[in-house]
């Protein structure tokens, strides 16, 4: 794909996200109906808010692009005839969403078949946008426009860790893992859920550790991170595309040391 074959997607799937904010809105910090899809192993929440962003983008796509397929949380899959497939999670962070929280957005990736290509996230309250793809990564916000580039930090005692929340790491062998790694860290803070990722790929972030992941939370990342100069690979060190682990450094030397802890309690195929 040329760089402007990859623009005019990327500029696609900005637009997707954005459609999906504005159905994502009438139902912020509302009264809203909840329904709980884990039933009793977990709480795994989705709203009207989520079906209805996720169906905005899945109609755009039929009109604009309707050879490509679809894979998204709320609606599943639809195979295409081009060989791409649009990854959706159109709420990623619904926990935050429906407590009015703002560590929320609409996740959207391109997938060549092998790979993610590219990837946006978008959160319409504030209005801003993370991105990445072969071209870069920006941060765009009211009209402007930043690039992204992780930063310097080959220490863990020098760095900052987050993840979503504990309960993320299911495994007895996970939690210690993370704990074992995170007692070493300079600071942790839990929360964020897909903003974490896009503060390290801004600069802000040093390493994010989760698990639990699926591939419509992980893809729309996964350029960004790589694009921003970071690395982003599952607890042995591999290629992350389907989750459910997931480590990401924006320094190679802090991401090797990571692997340390985590390898351990590596899931393998």
């Amino acid at each position: 794909m040329t760089a402007g074959e990859t623009g005019r997607y990327l500029d696609l799937a900005c637009r997707l996200a954005e459609l999906a904010g504005r159905a994502i809105l009438p139902f912020f910090r509302r009264q809203i109906d909840v329904e709980n899809k884990g039933g009793d192993a977990c709480f795994d929440p989705v709203t009207a808010a989520d079906r209805a962003a996720e169906e905005a983008i899945r109609q755009e796509l039929q009109r604009v692009s309707p050879q490509d397929g679809i894979y998204g949380e709320e609606h599943g899959r639809v195979a295409g005839q081009s060989g791409m497939t649009w990854i959706i999670d159109p709420i990623d962070g619904t926990r935050a969403f429906i407590l009015g929280q703002l560590h929320w957005g609409t996740l959207i990736a391109l997938n060549d078949g092998t790979r993610p290509i590219l990837g946006v996230m978008h959160q319409p309250f504030v209005s801003e946008t993370f991105a990445g793809s072969p071209n870069g990564a920006f941060w765009k916000r009211n009209g402007g426009e930043v690039p992204m580039r992780t930063r310097t930090c080959a220490r863990l005692e020098d760095a900052v860790v987050c993840t979503t929340a504990p309960e993320i790491f299911a495994r007895t062998s996970e939690r210690e893992a993370f704990g074992a790694l995170a007692a070493q860290a300079r600071m942790v803070r839990y929360g964020g859920d897909c903003y974490n990722y896009c503060l390290l790929a801004a600069g802000l972030i040093d390493v994010v550790i989760e698990s639990s992941l699926s591939a419509y939370d992980i893809q729309p990342i996964v350029p960004m991170i790589q694009a921003a100069g970071g690395v982003i690979t599952n607890w042995a060190g591999d290629e992350v595309y389907d989750g459910p682990q997931v480590v990401a450094a924006g320094d190679a030397r802090l991401h090797a040391r990571a692997l340390q802890f985590l390898a351990g309690a590596a899931e393998r195929p």
